[in-house]
């Protein structure tokens, strides 16, 4: 009966509103579809920032694994006893290790301790993989105790779970063990202590410790080296087409040695060098000395998850430039602009697309099937150089592309026209890209909601005959409020309608940054926040996902009688033909305060008479923000009704969004 109730509820409002006059009609033409829509269009970028990869999306529980965080190879352990620290270990790219033996008295122990990222999170009854290198030199049996703890517990004990594992071996070897938490704690540690074969304090033997880790074991998809389950599936509950990574400016370093150079980041987890990250640094009014790139994430399971979400993997590669923030035109920081100077640079996109897509005799295609993908990943699109400019970078992509056009015709291009929306530099770097004739240009707007306002029309007027548009990176924010609230991200949504207007030029856009640790962050508005336990979805991201979900195959030619002036609060509109489905999608956006009268009119329709679904997200309340304590706060809300004719009268409430599906 409730349920009957509302339809007709629902029926009688829009007959209600039908003799209303309308503050405004979105007409869509549905008799010529327009441009294809690409499934590129909404995706995703993903950076190392804000610890999104080590203490975020990779899901890797303890911090500086391997004792090669520097200038402090024990940052993130508490050392007692008699410890010391070792470099000659079993992995050539990360040589250290620590040696324990005998604290030389019964009541003294040896052992080591770690405190995750912001603490450990557990989960009672939840598996954890615990695996360790080690062996004992003097070919004696020691154990090691593996304690889970609450170091700030009142209880009479701080371990909560025990276990103890033999080591055996005089030569290096893995030893993993299945552990079960007894409680949920967000920040726990892991206590390991030396103890002799008996299980008790040690008196003389030695053991040798490298690569501790630990993982849970219900990880995405099972992977033993793989992603926090609940950050991978709100990616993939996003329904992305494009899957941008590694960065951003981490890509570029703030120095070359420090660059991310994606063969470092294949091959055996346990000798993969460990990097600093550009984001430890960068703000020293929010300074994380601990923030490094263990490379436990890399071009592999960036593939790998590109797949399973069902994106297109878009990779970065450096351009032969450092960041250019850091070091202005400084040539000397730079790698020297000849055909010589870059080779490595230009051999490096070369090999990841023999590590992507070349069969598994090739020596890069080789590597991807023994790491467990022997077929290819079909790579398609590469951007070389991440939000440069000027000519430093113009005459290096040069280079880049003369080879790739010769030797791989078949990828994509994507270059840069740097980090403005608009002025000098934007200007002169998409001069740039359509001389070098690159496929697509990687735009990057972080701006305010006046901005946005005064952009609603953006794309309208480019040129149709260069490269396409990739919007790469872009965020709103209120003017001295750079957090994430509704009052934001209604405008995101209204500026996304001159992305979908457009397929014809845009053919990818992606929000950014994507992750972000409530203890750990750089950068705010951010997509998805998380604890070392919980995840929340921003009102950003149900934005960005209700078009991914709704971006249908075909454009149409959409007009409203009333449009909003450019740099005004107004009703701004947009709309798609759906063939798998086959319906009409519309989405309808009002920014001003006060409700609006709307009718959508689907020009060239004889007859409507069928169920229509809206899906409405309800920005009205303009501080609010989804929270990892109150993660539901703002939600898209789903309701059906029926129409009947041609024109669906409605209203649409202030600061809201909303998707109109209709049967054809």
């Amino acid at each position: 009966m409730k349920i009957k109730k509302f339809l007709l509820g629902a029926g009688l409002c829009a007959f209600t509103m039908a003799s209303l006059a309308q503050d405004n009609t979105v007409t869509v033409q549905t008799k010529k579809l327009g441009a294809p829509i690409q499934p590129t269009m909404y995706g995703v970028f993903f950076e190392d920032i804000n610890f999104g990869a080590d203490g975020g999306l990779y899901a890797e529980l303890i911090k500086n694994r391997s004792f090669e965080f520097r200038p402090d190879h024990f940052m993130g352990w508490e050392m007692f006893g008699n410890i010391t620290l070792k470099n000659d270990g079993p992995f050539d790219k990360n040589p250290h290790y620590v040696r324990m033996a005998s604290a030389g008295h019964n009541d003294k122990w040896t052992g080591i301790q770690n405190e995750g990222f912001f603490g450990i999170g557990l989960k009672k009854d939840a598996e954890y993989r615990f695996s360790v290198w080690a062996r004992v030199p003097e070919g004696n049996p020691m154990n090691l105790l593996i304690q889970f703890i609450d170091q700030n517990t009142n209880e009479e004990r701080q371990q909560f779970m025990d276990y103890y594992l033999q080591i055996d071996s005089k030569e290096w070897k893995k030893y993993e063990v299945i552990l079960k938490s007894p409680r949920t704690l967000a920040k726990a540690n892991l206590r390991i202590f030396m103890m002799d074969k008996d299980r008790r304090n040690a008196g003389s033997g030695i053991i040798d410790v490298e690569h501790v880790s630990l993982f849970p074991v219900d990880t995405w998809n099972g992977h033993k080296n793989g992603m926090r389950k609940d950050l991978a599936q709100a990616l993939y509950d996003m329904q992305p087409g494009v899957f941008r990574f590694p960065g951003g400016c981490i890509v570029e370093g703030a120095d070359l040695a420090t660059r991310y150079q994606w063969k470092h980041t294949v091959g055996p987890v346990e000798n993969r060098p460990l990097n600093n990250n550009r984001w430890e640094s960068t703000f020293n009014y929010r300074y994380f000395p601990d923030y490094f790139q263990s490379y436990g994430l890399g071009f592999y399971e960036y593939f790998l998850l590109s797949e399973e979400i069902g994106a297109e993997p878009l990779p970065v590669l450096n351009v032969g430039m450092a960041c250019q923030y850091q070091n202005w035109n400084n040539e000397k920081a730079h790698a020297t602009c000849t055909q010589e100077g870059l080779q490595p640079y230009i051999d490096d996109c070369l090999d990841l697309i023999e590590f992507a897509n070349g069969s598994v005799d090739t020596k890069w295609g080789k590597v991807r099937a023994e790491m467990g993908h022997p077929a290819p990943f079909n790579m398609k699109y590469l951007a070389i150089g991440n939000e440069q400019w000027g000519e430093f970078y113009f005459e290096r992509l040069k280079l880049f592309v003369e080879v790739m056009r010769e030797k791989h015709p078949e990828i994509l291009i994507i270059g840069t026209s740097g980090p403005d929306s608009e002025g000098h530099n934007f200007d002169i770097g998409w001069a740039a890209m359509k001389e070098q004739k690159a496929d697509l240009v990687d735009e990057h707007f972080y701006r305010p909601i006046d901005w946005f306002k005064n952009s609603m029309n953006r794309y309208d007027d480019y040129d149709r005959t260069g490269p396409k548009v990739f919007a790469g990176e872009y965020a709103c924010h209120d003017r001295g409020k750079k957090w994430n609230h509704a009052g934001a991200s209604i405008y995101e949504a209204a500026f996304m309608t001159t992305i979908e207007r457009n397929a014809d030029i845009v053919h990818m856009a992606t929000y950014a940054p994507l992750f972000a640790h409530v203890e750990g962050w750089q950068w705010r508005p951010d997509l998805i926040w998380f604890d070392n336990l919980r995840s929340v979805k921003t009102v950003s991201y149900y934005v960005q996902q209700m078009y991914a979900k709704n971006k249908g195959t075909h454009v149409l030619a959409t007009t409203l009688s009333n449009p909003t002036p450019k740099g005004e609060d107004g009703v701004f509109a947009s709309a798609v033909w759906d063939a798998d489905t086959q319906e009409y999608v519309v989405k309808v956006i009002n920014t001003t305060a006060q409700a609006k009268t709307v009718a959508i009119k689907l020009e060239g329709v004889k007859k409507i008479a069928s169920a229509v679904k809206s899906i409405t997200l309800n920005c009205s309340d303009y501080d609010l923000e989804n929270t990892v304590d109150n993660p539901n706060a703002i939600l898209p809300q789903e309701n059906c009704f029926n129409m009947e004719g041609t024109t669906l009268n409605t209203s649409i409430a202030g600061k809201n969004f909303v998707v109109y599906r209709i049967k054809k």
